[in-house]
């Protein structure tokens, strides 16, 4: 069964940084990955993607402030957050697109 576990969410003030990851149980080296993120009380957003090849995608209002990042060696995906906002308090999921397999997210949440 594929899993994956993220981590490095917690507590953080406004204007701080966060380093969010996600281990996967299987070799991602051929697979699309992403973060996506849900608010309370609001719908899932698509936040990054990262391809194959390792060309990335973000969500236009987060560009400039998240970088996503892969480790094909160690079958992990990164999220730097810098500069964060109380809006971006949701949970964050990593995703492997071709298998459409989410983890069970960690928790971020930006105080003002």
């Amino acid at each position: 069964q594929v899993q994956l576990v993220e981590s490095g969410g917690g507590l953080v003030q406004a204007g701080g940084s966060l380093r969010l990851s996600c281990a996967a149980s299987i070799d991602i080296a051929s697979n699309t990955m992403g973060w996506y993120r849900q608010a309370p009380g609001k719908e899932r957003e698509w936040v990054a993607t990262i391809s194959v090849g390792g060309s990335t995608f973000y969500k236009e209002s987060l560009a400039g402030r998240f970088t996503i990042s892969r480790d094909n060696a160690k079958n992990t995906v990164s999220l730097q957050m810098n500069s964060l906002k109380p809006e971006d308090t949701a949970i964050y999921y990593c995703k492997i697109f071709e298998l459409d397999i989410e983890g069970q997210g960690t928790q971020v949440t930006v105080s003002s």
